[in-house]
């Protein structure tokens, strides 16, 4: 047995470690994964040479680096058992906060909850693929990828669009009220997820620091949309909730290409 250990300098994100998690599965020399999110480090266990490996973490460009390769007797891994079911519930989380806010988006005409709750899906989508990955094919795993990828930049384009008419047409108000309600449960959910993952890696420190830098962009994005909820009140315009809504479509189209490179 061998373990090489990888630098990935972009990856502080979960959908960073489950692409890599999904782009590695189908080498069958790989023996474990080990991740260690606060140093940017991926130690990898295997047997064989890392030329397919590392070519393949360099495909993703996500800042991968080898940095050494040794021999180790490590052969007894803790089982993914565990992790998967929670990994079903962190999934089952977003989907529903998904259909919650791209519903209440809708009825409120407010575009920051549209685009949020496609940051949720952006979210469902790679835990998703990484479950309905494992036992299956390689092939299986790019199409699924490559589908949700482009369906994911689609509604992206079209909440654009919307923004765009919205912005140089004459629109009635967002509803506040609605905006701020909503976004405040979603926080709340960020906040299970983010306890369902510590759950999950509790004796390991490291792990823990980790699922805080998980859980930051998606808290960050629920704060932005809060704070557009209430400047609409403040300043009884809609522009402040466009901005936001603008920004997240943009974040959400960012890990679509993420998810895609997963289809190459």
């Amino acid at each position: 047995m061998k373990k090489t250990i990888f630098l990935i300098t972009k990856m502080d994100c979960p959908s960073e470690k489950n692409l890599i998690q999904m782009k590695l599965n189908g080498i069958s020399s790989i023996a474990n994964l080990d991740f260690d999110i606060p140093n940017r480090k991926l130690t990898v266990f295997h047997s064989g040479e890392t030329d397919q490996i590392e070519k393949s973490i360099i495909e993703l460009n996500l800042g991968g680096k080898k940095i050494s390769t040794e021999q180790s007797d490590q052969t007894d891994f803790k089982g993914n058992t565990d992790q998967k079911k929670l990994l079903w519930a962190v999934l089952a989380i977003n989907f529903a906060f998904f259909i919650i806010e791209m519903t209440t988006g809708i009825i409120s005409k407010s575009m920051g909850l549209v685009a949020d709750s496609l940051d949720m899906l952006a979210d469902s989508f790679v835990y998703g693929i990484s479950l309905l990955a494992v036992g299956g094919t390689l092939i299986k795993k790019k199409r699924i990828a490559k589908l949700a990828g482009y369906f994911q930049i689609t509604l992206a384009i079209i909440g654009f669009v919307e923004v765009l008419r919205r912005f140089f047409g004459k629109e009635k108000l967002p509803d506040f009220s609605t905006i701020i309600i909503v976004s405040i449960f979603a926080l709340i959910a960020n906040g299970i997820c983010l306890y369902i993952l510590q759950k999950s890696k509790s004796k390991e420190e490291a792990h823990m620091k980790a699922s805080m830098i998980f859980t930051s962009n998606d808290v960050i994005i629920n704060l932005g949309v809060i704070i557009a909820g209430i400047l609409v009140n403040w300043l009884s315009s809609n522009k402040p909730d466009l901005i936001i809504g603008t920004i997240v479509f943009g974040l959400v189209i960012q890990g679509a290409f993420r998810i895609l490179k997963l289809s190459k």
